[in-house]
């Protein structure tokens, strides 16, 4: 079999098979995948941040939490139950990867999540009725289609324009990643 995606240049790899858009057309579409049990999604997350509310106007910027297993959707619907409800750009996203990793709270388990959303001065009968919807059921299915046209391999991880895909041990870090978003945002703009 041949790899998925042909290594092009330093740092990132142009896919074979364009994955899905949802951009419309004369827009970028830039899909940062990470996972709220990733540790270096974690500290992604403010330089990823930063640079989305930086983007340019033609570049559209969106999340999705990847599902290498069923073991990650709990965490998949955590993601898509607040970005239905408007607060995935909202603290209560960083808030998730905190409890999760440096709090160690089982937000896998319903019985440990729905109390803290309620801390978290998130509408706990409206945030269960989303994390259980059929919205967000279709959201992770899309989502893991996603990451495999993208053939991500790691988190956090960079889909760029359907055509590219970078990763932080493939870039070789954090701000290099971000680099070869804007080189590859600029090579796609000429084109």
């Amino acid at each position: 079999a041949l790899p998925a995606h042909a290594q092009s240049g330093t740092g990132y790899n142009t896919l074979k098979e364009r994955a899905p858009v949802d951009a419309p057309a004369g827009k970028i579409e830039v899909v940062e995948f990470f996972s709220y049990g990733c540790s270096h999604c974690k500290n992604f997350e403010p330089i990823f941040t930063a640079w989305k509310k930086a983007a340019p106007a033609d570049v559209v910027v969106r999340r999705e939490h990847v599902g290498f297993q069923s073991s990650f959707e709990p965490l998949q619907r955590i993601y898509y139950a607040l970005e239905a409800m408007g607060l995935a750009d909202q603290p209560v996203h960083m808030k998730v990867f905190q409890a999760l990793q440096a709090e160690r709270k089982r937000l896998d388990k319903p019985d440990v999540l729905l109390p803290w959303i309620a801390e978290q001065v998130v509408y706990r009968a409206k945030f269960e009725a989303t994390y259980k919807s059929f919205g967000v059921a279709n959201k992770l299915r899309r989502a893991v289609q996603l990451q495999e046209a993208y053939h991500v391999e790691g988190t956090p991880a960079l889909g760029i324009a359907g055509r590219y895909y970078t990763d932080g041990s493939m870039a070789g870090g954090f701000e290099r990643m971000i680099q070869i978003a804007n080189n590859l945002i600029a090579q796609e703009r000429k084109k």
